[in-house]
């Protein structure tokens, strides 16, 4: 059987809070439960928002809350070249195209009359691949999301042990490469589960619909498919989830006013019950 390994993937933008603390607790004891592996890994693909020093923090916060994990700590922005090649793979299968929409535009597309309510309409997608006049300009790249699922045919995962079917075609023409950032968070995150050995992602539901996206992803680069576990979010006494728009204290401010690490850790596992 292969050893279960779990990980704990935070970007450095900012600094950890206690929902935070609450994911990485249940992905540690996941892993240590059944004598597998947790890694960290930084995602600070977006060079525009990460800082060096949320690194060092979320480390320190890890070790304050009593999590070790295994191996060399992995950093997406050292990773490029693996996201370059799968989108090359996605290219050659021509599934992607350049997008030259703005936001603006964009939002503008998407509240006209009849439109569609929540996704992108294509408006870029027609372009021929090769030579457009406006090649080099901003842009970003797309999956043609209809032709994507048409390789591949139904799909479905695992969540908590229970079969989901994967529904990607219902987020549209996701993008799979920003204008300001080699890969977007669908395309590291997959490549990444996948070159580390992830077999079991814990992480909250808020990223559950992300998991349609993995899903068709992992098909079309013949990745292998995780086991997932997206748990509840933490939330405060209003019910509110506890995050840092939401005034949550950080870890770093529990730590540095001398709260006990372990302690806290110990009433979020009794919280998980």
């Amino acid at each position: 059987m292969t050893a279960i390994t779990t990980r704990f993937a935070p970007s450095p933008t900012g600094r950890l809070h206690m929902g935070h603390a609450f994911s990485a607790i249940l992905a540690h004891d996941h892993a240590r439960a059944r004598g597998g592996r947790f890694l960290l890994r930084i995602e600070d693909i977006d060079g525009t928002r990460s800082r060096a020093e949320h690194v060092a923090t979320i480390m320190d916060d890890l070790a304050w809350l009593g999590l070790t994990w295994d191996g060399a700590v992995v950093f997406q922005s050292q990773r490029l070249d693996r996201y370059g090649a799968a989108l090359d793979q996605l290219r050659d299968m021509g599934l992607l195209y350049r997008c030259y929409c703005t936001r603006a535009e964009i939002a503008e597309a998407m509240s006209a009359p009849h439109g569609p309510a929540a996704v992108y309409p294509g408006t870029c997608r027609p372009r021929p691949w090769h030579d457009p006049p406006e090649r080099d300009a901003p842009h970003c790249l797309r999956l043609d999301m209809a032709a994507a699922v048409a390789r591949t045919g139904p799909l479905t995962w695992q969540d908590h042990g229970q079969e989901v079917p994967a529904d990607p075609q219902a987020q549209g023409d996701v993008v799979i490469a920003r204008k300001d950032a080699p890969a977007s968070y669908h395309l590291a995150v997959t490549v990444d589960d996948a070159a580390q050995g992830v077999t079991d992602i814990v992480r909250g539901r808020d990223l559950f619909e992300a998991t349609h996206i993995h899903r068709l992803l992992q098909a079309l680069l013949d990745l292998p498919v995780p086991a997932y576990h997206h748990h509840d979010l933490l939330t405060g006494p209003d019910g509110e989830r506890l995050a840092k728009r939401h005034g949550a204290p950080t870890l770093a401010a529990m730590r540095e006013a001398g709260e006990d690490g372990a302690a806290l850790a110990a009433r979020l596992r009794v919280a998980r019950a």
